[in-house]
């Protein structure tokens, strides 16, 4: 039987791309790159749209982005193409693209499997182009491999919500039986960490506010459910609710008086951990109450490649799942909007076809 044929890559494509940072989101036909030795590309079918990508689109950190520069960095597809160098993938695969899209590999922080706290980290959609377009090319090291017959489109937002929360859940060090609040719960990231967090065992008490948040926290196996729009005293409720306060907090909504209130309502040698990251955001810890009740504020960023393997294990298991809803990549700065005001339930994910 012979070798199925190469597939034909063409020399431009669709992406939505933006030349200055809070400028025009312009969707229009842009070259298609070539993979460096160390690379593969990937043919992008669907790509999960990330608040991360607003804040690089707006400039929001002090980490300048490549400009003009292609967003994106949930991107599921095929390879395509193989740099020179390439030895653990081949044509047909089906490949993620990650925030992080590449690192050095050699200093004390990849050394540790730290490798998205490299300082030459490069960066998809921010320091890369990324997957806002119907080709895109990651490190051949660093690009996630997904299971063969996989749906792209549900397991597009696993490649950075889902990574994320699981590491943030896994920093945290909780023991199933015991609460996790996880601030945001019915946004892009607290969704998935609402079923990570189930299928870890753990107890979930959710806070988040709008139409439709509490149903899909319910639906997830969410066990209780806090209306920020409706309860004035959030620390007290989490503490009457949990007994005496969570043993973790996930903060993955971009309130940086919600962040500053976990450290309050976390159980005494409880873990906050930090996700979201509110432009100029401060989290506020009284330096007292945190010595006495022994408790901890950790950041948690991404996670490694084993983090990756992990989480797609329990997407490939049926443990967790995105609720998404698709569509055309042309459609961008329309999501942008509602993600800016707040309207968003669940994840949106691009197809890069339309």
């Amino acid at each position: 039987m012979s070798a199925a044929p190469a597939p034909v890559v063409p020399k431009t494509q669709k992406g939505v791309v933006f030349e200055k940072n809070g400028g025009p989101l312009e969707y229009k036909e842009i070259p298609v790159p070539t993979p460096k030795p160390n690379e593969i590309l990937i043919h992008i079918r669907y790509s999960g749209v990330c608040h991360t990508d607003l804040h690089a689109w707006k400039g929001d950190w002090p980490l300048p982005t490549k400009l003009p520069l292609v967003g994106g960095h949930e991107g599921a597809g095929e390879v395509v193409a193989l740099g020179s160098n390439v030895k653990n993938w081949k044509v047909g695969d089906l490949a993620g693209i990650k925030w992080l899209n590449g690192s050095c590999m050699s200093c004390e922080a990849c050394e540790q499997s730290n490798e998205s706290n490299c300082p030459d980290a490069d960066l998809s959609g921010y320091t890369h182009d990324g997957s806002f377009q119907q080709y895109a090319t990651a490190d051949a090291v660093q690009a996630a491999h997904i299971p063969p017959g996989t749906d792209l489109a549900e397991v597009a937002p696993v490649l950075c919500a889902g990574i994320t929360v699981y590491k943030a859940l896994k920093s945290a060090n909780l023991r199933a039986g015991q609460w996790v609040a996880i601030s945001g719960a019915a946004g892009g990231l607290g969704s998935l960490a609402v079923q990570f967090a189930k299928a870890m065992g753990l107890r979930v008490v959710g806070i988040d506010g709008g139409p439709g948040k509490e149903e899909l926290f319910k639906t997830l196996g969410g066990e209780y459910f806090i209306d920020f729009q409706k309860e004035s005293d959030i620390v007290g409720h989490v503490i009457r609710a949990t007994n005496g306060g969570a043993h973790g907090v996930v903060n993955v909504s971009v309130s940086e008086g919600a962040i500053s209130a976990s450290t309050k309502y976390v159980r005494s040698c409880g873990t906050s951990v930090l996700v979201g990251m509110p432009a100029g955001a401060v989290c506020k810890s009284e330096v007292f109450d945190q010595v006495v009740r022994s408790t901890k504020v950790v950041g948690s960023y991404v996670g490694n490649r084993a983090d990756t393997r992990e989480a797609l294990d329990f997407f490939a298991r049926g443990l967790v799942h995105a609720p998404i809803n698709v569509v055309p990549l042309s459609t961008l700065p329309e999501i942008f909007e509602k993600m800016e005001k707040g309207q968003i339930v669940g994840r949106y994910v691009v197809d890069t076809a339309k």
